[in-house]
């Protein structure tokens, strides 16, 4: 299939496919080879058929199907050095690594790949942009904070990827434990609803087609919660973007090239 397209999105695990004419590779693989597998062949993509994953940071959200897919496949894992040797610490095989360094653009194929840093309780986690078929992709999630760096790499996307993971409120009205709510709400946490909605109106223009939002969860936001919150703070500023919720469990709708 040649677009892209979440397979999972949230604190069960997050992927991403993106695929062209030549490459097919995933952004994260936070689930289970099975599942993986599964989700795949919904698209009509076969796993053998996979050229790579892209790993923005060493959470098991994220890394839970890389030890599988190297024993599996051998397909090089691209990562910085610091997320490397976080995950050689939690699986029993060395994968095959291919390391950039944060901040520097690569090229794989017929992509190009931008890796960011972004603020988040881990090592050296990074969000994405990729240029493919002359198409700008962000993406965003596992952030307390969109700094301004965050801001100058998603402007001019075309298509976007952005966390929204909690409603405020909602989180300091859980039953969750205050250690929990310290490090959601802090600046090394997650990307609330408002703070979703203030970074898109920052990085609006007029060749934004798209956005995802994603990483939701499942006790602090709603879908519906989600969406009314970051659809206001656009309307404020007479903003109408066509946004879809990334699925956390299953295959989300997705963009064909």
């Amino acid at each position: 299939m040649k677009g892209f397209c979440p397979l999972a999105s949230g604190s069960s695990g997050n992927v991403i496919y993106l695929g062209t004419e030549k490459t097919k590779i995933l952004f994260d693989a936070g689930i289970s080879f099975k599942n993986l597998k599964e989700r795949l062949d919904e698209i009509h993509v076969k796993i053998e058929e996979l050229d790579a994953v892209m790993v923005t940071h060493e959470h098991v959200d994220h890394i839970r199907g890389v030890e599988m897919i190297a024993k599996k496949l051998d397909i090089p894992i691209f990562c910085n050095s610091d997320t490397a040797k976080a995950i050689c610490q939690t699986i029993d095989i060395r994968p095959k690594f291919k390391i950039f360094s944060t901040g520097e653009t690569f090229s794989f194929k017929d992509l190009e790949i931008q890796p960011f840093s972004i603020q988040h309780d881990t090592l050296d986690p990074v969000a994405f942009t990729v240029i493919a078929d002359n198409k700008k992709f962000g993406i965003c999630t596992d952030l307390g904070f969109a700094t301004k760096l965050v801001e100058m790499h998603l402007k001019e996307c075309d298509y976007i990827y952005l966390e929204a993971n909690h409603e405020e409120d909602m989180v300091h009205a859980s039953s969750r434990p205050m250690v929990y709510k310290q490090r959601v709400l802090s600046r090394q946490g997650h990307l609330s609803n408002r703070a979703a909605g203030e970074l898109l109106v920052n990085v609006h223009h007029e060749g934004l087609k798209h956005v995802y939002l994603a990483h939701l969860s499942l006790e602090c936001n709603t879908p519906g919660v989600a969406m009314k919150t970051v659809s206001d703070i656009l309307a404020r500023k007479n903003i109408t973007l066509p946004m879809t919720i990334a699925e956390p469990d299953k295959v989300t709708t997705p963009i064909l090239f």
